[in-house]
């Protein structure tokens, strides 16, 4: 009996990126679970052989990340831009025109939110040089010989404060929104805040608060820990315990104000917060790396 395979090469060295298992491991999961990619990292997980996902995909690793605050400290936007090769993302005319789209998004009032696949949205139809935003690119495009896109952006309008935070390469994004106060010491907050999101130690964080952790990710979690500690061979009971005592260290790791702080680890998010003053609370954030989910 012959089997057809469902997965390519390209797969196989994704699934590696994604989860730092072996070539052969990769390989086998994909062919028990017909090549599906999400399976396939569960599968690999459950099973001792994957650490966590890396959340990499498998989009264009190259162009640039723009933040922009406006001056009041109201209104925040990142945007982020793809080209082919890292040549044309050093291009200044590419990095010029960045900029330009990530300055029309912060006049785009009628926007608010994030966008992460932004083919045939608002933002491509504003005005920028005398053009669209998508006629430009295509314009600069057909001068560079590379395609370029707007892959996806985020606008946050408050009434706290917004701060954001760009690594030095340009490939690595965020903005914070704090509510609850404004003023200067309010839009640090936010800065420090968005620094470390963008570190994404110990984890990319996948909530602000517990509560909205999405719960398939914590179902699939508590999926792999449960046949993890089944493998045990300990009493059910015992079981349950270690599927609680590991899905409470999940929701520490990947809630963002129960995180430990980049710059002082004896310190939370919410410990930072707190101290910056009474009621203040992180609204929402947003993070873009470049190649990444």
């Amino acid at each position: 009996m012959t089997t057809t395979t469902t997965f390519t090469a390209k797969d196989v060295q994704e699934l590696r990126q994604r989860t730092g298992a072996g070539m052969m491991e990769c390989k086998k999961a994909l062919e028990e679970t017909k090549g599906t990619m999400e399976s396939a990292i569960e599968l690999l997980r459950k099973k001792g052989i994957a650490k966590a996902e890396k959340r990499a995909g498998r989009a264009a690793s190259e162009g640039k990340i723009v933040a922009r605050v406006s001056p009041d400290g109201k209104t925040g936007v990142l945007v982020e831009v793809n080209s082919e090769t890292d040549f044309v993302a050093r291009n200044e005319g590419f990095g010029k025109l960045v900029d330009q789209i990530a300055d029309t998004l912060l006049k785009a009032d009628a926007i608010d939110g994030v966008v992460n696949n932004a083919e045939g949205s608002a933002l491509l139809s504003q005005k920028v040089g005398g053009t669209t935003v998508e006629g430009a690119l295509k314009e600069l495009s057909g001068t560079i010989g590379e395609n370029l896109v707007v892959r996806r952006y985020a606008r946050f309008k408050t009434d706290g404060a917004l701060g954001t935070y760009v690594h030095h390469n340009g490939k690595v994004a965020a903005m914070v929104e704090v509510t609850g106060g404004s003023g200067d010491a309010v839009q640090q907050l936010a800065r420090t805040v968005a620094e470390h999101v963008a570190a994404g130690v110990p984890t990319v964080p996948a909530a602000v608060n517990r509560e909205e952790v999405p719960q398939d990710l914590v179902d699939r979690e508590r999926r792999i820990f449960t046949e993890q500690a089944a493998a045990s061979g300990k009493p059910a009971n015992i079981v349950e315990k270690m599927v609680g005592g590991r899905i409470e260290k999940y929701y520490k790791e990947v809630t963002l104000v129960d995180q430990p702080w980049i710059r002082d680890d004896s310190k939370s998010i919410r410990d930072i917060v707190s101290a910056a003053g009474a009621g203040l609370k992180i609204r929402r954030f947003a993070r873009f790396q470049m190649g990444q989910e």
